[in-house]
């Protein structure tokens, strides 16, 4: 009834148990679920506006304690579903299209995650997300899941094999938790954020293999705290320090995504086969609590024998501590006797199976390594000692109607 007239609408719903069985401050499993409804309307077909198309999601998020922040105090995510429980409006936007198709503008309540700094391969992996590098570095981590924040997108494709893409974005969506916990908080006054990218594709050959490449980059203009300096020179670690931040007028970053299909079987669907993917991006290391980030991973889809649907794949991701925090962290070294861990690094390795019981429901038994949680940080229950990396356990069911 609804689709001749231009109307989608799809829902989803989310379920998984993640525990870590080793490592962390405490141990023991979580129940996370997220629950989502959205829906798109052609408003040509629908109210006769050439061009027009308008979206708009909501999520219900529940869940019994976050497993990165209780168990592990991490950076990486270790589930992308992971987010204050609530209920919440996600993105609400139109959209219009020129009649070529090369430019389409988007504005409304928009999340930067759906097109920038993404990685079509990943997407399998519970702990491929929003990368840490923006989530730790922009203020309230930026406008992605679960937040959104007012913003205009345009894109210009001028043949297949290119495209390129700026929006602007508030820049600080809001705390979820404790400042927009609805997402109805449509914040206009804060300093903006700009996000450019450029998308490279590779035309498939006679091997039908498909290939991408994404270079970006982002600008927010509010001010950032330094990590090891006061404003008068002094190491904030120092008894003489004011303990005022020196303040930077802006941060930035840069980024490549790469998606590479290696081996596709003869016959099989444009998606089946060996593929490969990595992000990396770098960051002014002062201001920025992680400098450098990457990940990356293989994915094997459609090469069980018997199981054509499903997918599994090994991944990796690696968040280094800025220079200047790691500079802090021996300061306080050098000028007090407690115990102080010089922060480095914090990395994880994912596993994860992805079986379609049914169309529409898939489960997805999951094993994450992680590594120097925090970057090292010293764990709160166990003095002079850090918080230990573990491994954790997980099993994800997704419904999609």
């Amino acid at each position: 009834m609804l689709t001749p007239r231009g109307i989608i609408y799809n829902l989803l719903y989310t379920n998984e148990v993640l525990g870590n069985v080793s490592g962390g401050v405490r141990q023991g499993p979580i129940h996370a679920g997220k629950f989502e409804a959205a829906i798109s309307v052609d408003l040509d077909r629908f109210a006769g506006w050439r061009g027009w198309s308008a979206f708009a999601n909501v999520f219900q998020i529940h869940d019994t304690g976050g497993l990165r922040d209780r168990s592990f105090h991490r950076l990486i995510t270790v589930s992308n579903i992971e987010a204050y429980p609530s209920t919440r409006l996600s993105e609400l936007w139109l959209e219009h299209a020129s009649e070529d198709q090369r430019f389409n503008f988007r504005m409304g309540q928009l999340v930067a995650d759906g097109e920038f700094f993404a990685s079509d391969t990943g997407k399998i992996f519970l702990s491929n997300d929003w990368p840490t590098i923006t989530g730790a570095n922009l203020p309230s981590g930026g406008p992605a899941y679960p937040l959104s924040t007012p913003g205009l997108r345009l894109r210009w494709t001028p043949n297949a094999s290119m495209s390129g893409l700026i929006a602007v974005f508030n820049g600080d969506p809001g705390d979820q938790a404790s400042v927009n916990r609805t997402g109805l908080n449509f914040r206009l006054n804060d300093p903006p954020l700009l996000m450019g990218e450029i998308q490279l594709r590779a035309v498939p050959g006679p091997s039908g293999l498909t290939r991408s490449l994404k270079l970006g980059g982002y600008q927010h203009f509010g001010r950032f705290d330094d990590y090891r300096y006061d404003r008068s020179g002094l190491s904030l670690a120092s008894i003489h320090s004011s303990g005022s931040p020196r303040r930077h007028g802006g941060t930035s970053g840069a980024y490549a995504v790469i998606d590479a299909q290696l081996y596709r079987p003869e016959g099989a669907d444009q998606a089946d086969g060996v593929a490969v993917y990595a992000r990396l991006s770098g960051s002014p290391s002062d201001r920025n609590l992680i400098g450098l980030w990457a990940d990356g991973g293989i994915v094997f889809s459609g090469m069980v024998p018997g199981r054509p649907e499903d997918t599994f794949g090994l991944s990796f991701i690696y968040a280094r501590i800025g220079d200047h925090a790691q500079r802090y962290d021996r300061d306080r070294l050098s000028f007090d006797t407690d115990f102080h861990p010089v922060r480095s690094y914090e990395a994880s390795i994912e596993l994860t199976y992805q079986a379609v019981v049914v169309p529409g429901w898939t489960i997805q038994p999951d094993i994450q390594v992680v590594i120097n949680p925090g970057g090292g940080i010293a764990d709160p229950t166990r003095p002079n000692q850090r918080v230990k990396g573990g491994v954790v356990l997980g099993l994800r069911s997704t419904l999609t109607y």
